[in-house]
């Protein structure tokens, strides 16, 4: 479905009981919702679940390709005024956990739970920022398919690429089909976010963080790290599985989202 967003169209799926509690997926980097297809189905059997093409990304508004986070953030608030969601569950996986976090930070009064996943609270130090506008210069240069080949062999697990390639084909794809501009405008984005990690301390809703034992984009130290500072905070270790845990592995992941969600809708909003 297409919605206008400050008067751009964004695509978005929804699932489940309208008048369940709302779930809101935020893809990775360079993704799409399609990366949340295994949650979807499951979650929808119990909430209502909605998940969409963050800007420059899958079938949502390319435009000029000059993001940030924080218009992803006023994107994010925009499409819950549109659908006139009050409070959600905000599920964000990485970059999404970026737009998650500093959501929390700005609109904390938009959200009555959250689920971090392979993401963290720093911001981009200065090795960070220079990889960045280094593979900024190679999409420009080779474009998005041969970016996609080198990307997928980073966040997914050895053992991922040999006994599910399917999966690894299907974020090589997506990955494939977005636009040079969009990728280079969200490698800016990601190297100019804020840190939300003084923050973190603020969060007082109920917090889940599952993170791949195995990823080294954003490490499970990241993921400990945060767990420290938000209060009554749950931390799940994903076994084998890298920095795309929800689809490396979906049984473990999805038993501990259903269960946090389901404590989490048993709570007076």
């Amino acid at each position: 479905m297409f919605v206008n967003l400050h008067g751009d169209p964004f695509n978005y799926v929804e699932v489940g009981n309208p008048s369940g509690m709302p779930v809101v997926f935020v893809h990775g980097f360079p993704f799409s919702h399609v990366m949340w297809t295994p949650q979807l189905d499951v979650v929808g059997k119990h909430h209502r679940a909605i998940a969409y093409d963050v800007r420059g990304h899958g079938d949502s508004y390319v435009g000029t390709g000059q993001y940030t986070m924080e218009g992803h953030v006023d994107d994010l608030v925009a499409l819950l005024d549109h659908l006139q969601i009050q409070k959600a569950v905000i599920v964000g996986l990485s970059m999404g956990g970026y737009i998650a976090l500093r959501a929390l930070e700005r609109n904390p009064e938009r959200f009555r739970a959250a689920v971090l996943c392979d993401t963290r609270s720093e911001a981009d130090g200065n090795e960070g920022k220079l990889k960045r506008f280094t593979a900024i210069n190679a999409i420009k240069r080779d474009g998005s398919a041969v970016f996609a080949d080198g990307f997928v062999k980073i966040v997914f697990a050895p053992t991922t690429v040999q006994e599910n390639p399917q999966i690894v084909e299907q974020i090589r794809s997506i990955i494939s089909r977005t636009s040079d501009l969009s990728i280079a405008g969200t490698q800016l984005a990601l190297a100019t976010r804020t840190d939300t990690t003084a923050s973190l301390a603020h969060i007082k809703i109920p917090t889940l963080i599952l993170v791949g034992e195995l990823d080294v984009t954003t490490p499970p130290s990241d993921s400990q790290s945060m767990h420290k500072l938000i209060a009554g905070s749950e931390l799940h270790i994903v076994p084998h599985a890298a920095h795309v845990s929800n689809l490396e592995n979906p049984g473990f992941f999805n038993e501990r989202l259903l269960a946090f969600l389901s404590r989490v809708a048993s709570m007076k909003s």
